[in-house]
């Protein structure tokens, strides 16, 4: 008698979801809130089980922010009203938390490894993988800053390295390497108590350079090994990605209102003059017509006179392109002295609003000698024109977050009433992971 076919099992139905974050800028404060619309990615998105679609976003001046940051909580708190306010009013909808990134508070990255022994004679079972994720959280947490993210690597049998699931192997010792990103406390819960003071809840907390590669990255870079820069207003920071895994991050104090304020003292100018001649005429590399090319810079305190100096352009350039090398070498000895320049290859992604200097990516190309192109939000459906370019790709990282959270032990670590980092199963992020989960 024939046997009969077994039935396919049945998927449990993928689900929407809304999703809101919140990117804390130097020079831009922006909200968006997305509905998470179940997908598989795509071809070069394979990891993603869901696209966010914008439903309502809002973004405005950054006001109390300094170098990521918060120096003011009164005008910070305003900035983020605002932000808000627009977005949930774009959205039919009322926010009660987000999630936020985080780029000021020295950026701290190291590995943590912990091992186990094995009973040679038995498979590696779960238990077994439960057990050293423990060891290795345990041996993690023990630092003395706030843990941002705590991100298994890989597990290591034996020595061999770079094993991705041991489940069912046989061997003496097993590893589990772990890659810490630590921040200074202070800045952190200050971004939570600007949250709060607009009766928000923070939800997670995200590193702005690991937000950007989210959204950025395509996978291709992910698998070979690529560096992700994201050069904000008041900090560049950089992450290092490695077999789709995020292995190292740092941070400098320097963006691209350094260099507005280099050209408003070297031409004595207001900094929204001075702005607008580095975007509008400035680029970071000389051309043989900067020297005939002549611009109007308005004096301060004699714009109603209409007074104007008249410089040549290639002054213009010389400034921006003074403090952009400086900025590009101090990141290219950032990421020598971490360790992992060879694991980065010649793959350089430039994500932020400096990025869209003019000039920067050839720049970039002669001084980190690599080769760099600009990353923009990928996967995104909804976004308006202005927010399709790389100054939004934190934002669009926050969005994709949820997705990866439940790899990020950080939550461990916060069993405080006063939690900063975390993705807890009760709120609103946590349930939305559940969502993600129940969609394979």
């Amino acid at each position: 008698m024939p046997m009969k076919a077994r039935a396919p099992e049945q998927k449990k139905p993928r689900r929407t979801s809304v999703v809101t974050v919140l990117d804390i800028g130097s020079t831009k404060t922006v909200c968006i809130i997305a509905r998470m619309v179940p997908n598989d990615g795509g071809q070069y998105l394979p990891g993603r089980t869901h696209a966010p679609e914008v439903i309502g976003i809002g973004h405005t001046r950054s006001l109390g922010v300094k170098s990521g940051l918060i120096n003011d909580l009164d005008a910070a708190e305003q900035s983020i009203r605002h932000a808000v306010d627009a977005a949930e009013r774009m959205a039919g909808l009322t926010v009660e938390s987000i999630i936020v990134n985080i780029s000021a508070g020295r950026l701290g990255s190291h590995m943590s490894s912990a091992s186990i022994e094995l009973d040679e004679n038995r498979p590696i079972s779960k238990s077994d993988i439960r057990k050293v994720l423990k060891a290795s959280i345990a041996r993690a947490s023990n630092v003395d800053r706030t843990v941002l993210h705590m991100l298994p690597v890989d597990h290591v049998l034996d020595g061999e390295r770079g094993i991705v699931d041991p489940r069912g192997m046989i061997g003496h010792e097993l590893t589990l390497n772990m890659h810490v990103l630590t921040a200074d406390s202070a800045p952190l819960r200050n971004v939570e108590l600007c949250v709060n003071r607009a009766h928000l809840s923070v939800e997670a907390m995200v590193a702005t350079p690991y937000a950007s590669g989210l959204s950025a990255l395509v996978d291709d870079e992910l698998d070979l090994g690529c560096a992700c820069v994201d050069m904000g207003g008041g900090t560049t920071s950089v992450a290092i990605f490695a077999d789709r895994a995020f292995i190292h991050a740092d941070s400098i104090p320097v963006g691209g209102h350094h260099v507005t304020m280099d050209i408003a003292r070297g031409f004595s100018c207001r900094l929204d003059h001075a702005e607008r001649l580095k975007v509008m005429q400035g680029s970071a590399l000389a051309t043989p017509a900067d020297e005939r090319d002549v611009i109007q810079v308005p004096a301060i305190g004699d714009e109603d006179q209409g007074d104007v100096t008249q410089v040549p352009r290639s002054l213009l350039n010389r400034i921006i392109a003074a403090r952009v090398e400086e900025t590009l070498e101090m990141l290219r000895d950032r990421i020598n002295k971490s360790g992992y320049s060879s694991v980065v290859g010649k793959r350089v992604v430039l994500t932020g609003g400096a990025a869209q200097l003019t000039g920067l990516p050839e720049l970039a190309r002669r001084i980190l000698g690599r080769n760099v192109r600009i990353g923009r939000p990928l996967g995104v459906a909804g976004l308006p024109t202005s927010a399709k370019g790389p100054a939004f790709a934190a934002a669009a990282g926050l969005m994709i977050y949820p997705q990866v959270a439940d790899n990020d032990q950080s939550t461990m670590r916060f069993s405080d009433p006063f939690r900063i980092a975390g993705t807890g199963t009760d709120g609103p992020l946590g349930r939305m992971t559940q969502w993600l989960k129940e969609s394979f």
